[in-house]
């Protein structure tokens, strides 16, 4: 199966293909979000993308309040609410955000994350991405899938019926999908490399053959789950990028930055080589060592 996503094409025997994530490290500001993209194009990245949505459409201030503030969210200073408020970006930005990847010969992604983004950002972007939370919205799952981009589905937080029924969804209306194994939490723990379960990558295979791509999206320190994945077949992969950890904000923690995300496409770009073509053969390297290593007889 080959996909065309932007000015790449993917499949089984593609170099992997890198999306850096920037969501909420744009801190509110366009001139970070247009230097997050320069950034992470010179780090190796395919693609940046972006979250398009609104507080008031995503969380429910009230429900929140009377939850309270659990798992990653207990390090906010704000509420959950105001945190997302201020984790949206203005609408007006997306023409800007798409002509500065076109700039650095990257593709802009987006997660609209309300139907009425879903049409909006359609003539910006190379491909939809719908996180992990919206894998139950059946509704927004047909409306993207309409759209006839290449799809990718994050698969976080989700039982086995729930992938099952979202991709049977999307593969109805479009068969140009990437399913992404994804873990999500979002604690920057070195326990979630226990809960990320990279064997489920043979689980889709199995299910799914060639009707789909293999993806990661990957919230774990560093990139050992990257390689990992890759390894299983993975060819999309996503995860976060900003300029600097220690920054305030939901989603500087638990990012890759600058050199971590170079080092580890670097490291990806030698695992590839190393993988080979599966077939098992005296290789260019080693015919000479065939010759002088191997018994032989003489008279």
């Amino acid at each position: 199966m080959k996909i065309k996503l932007g000015i790449k094409t993917i499949s089984e025997n593609s170099p992997t293909y890198f999306i850096a994530d920037i969501a909420a490290n744009h801190d509110g500001s366009l001139v970070r979000a247009k230097k997050l993209i320069k950034l992470c194009a010179k780090a190796g990245a395919n693609a940046a993308k972006f979250q398009h949505f609104k507080a008031e459409t995503i969380v429910s201030d009230d429900g929140f309040k009377k939850l309270g503030k659990i798992t990653h969210q207990a390090k906010w200073k704000k509420s959950v609410f105001d945190t997302y408020k201020d984790a949206s970006i203005n609408f007006d930005w997306t023409k800007e955000l798409m002509k500065e990847c076109k700039k650095n010969n990257i593709d802009f992604l987006t997660s609209p994350y309300d139907l009425n983004y879903v049409d909006q950002v359609r003539k910006f972007i190379s491909a939809y991405k719908i996180g992990s939370g919206d894998i139950t919205w059946t509704e927004i799952l047909k409306k993207i899938s309409k759209k006839k981009l290449p799809v990718i589905l994050a698969t976080g937080a989700a039982t086995l019926d729930e992938v099952k029924r979202a991709v049977k969804t999307i593969l109805r209306n479009n068969k140009k999908l990437i399913v992404m194994q994804c873990n999500t939490n979002y604690t920057n723990s070195d326990e979630n490399f226990k809960f990320i379960n990279l064997n489920v990558l043979k689980s889709y295979k199995k299910i799914y053959g060639n009707k789909i791509i293999l993806g990661l999206s990957d919230h774990t320190p560093g990139h050992t789950t990257v390689l990992g994945a890759v390894t299983m077949g993975a060819r999309v992969i996503e995860k976060h990028f900003t300029d600097d950890n220690k920054r305030i904000g939901p989603d500087h923690a638990f990012s890759m930055n600058f050199d971590t995300w170079k080092f580890m496409v670097n490291e990806t770009r030698i695992l590839e080589k190393a993988l080979g073509d599966g077939i098992k053969k005296i290789e260019k390297n080693e015919v000479k060592s065939s010759l002088v290593q191997k018994r032989s007889i003489y008279a």
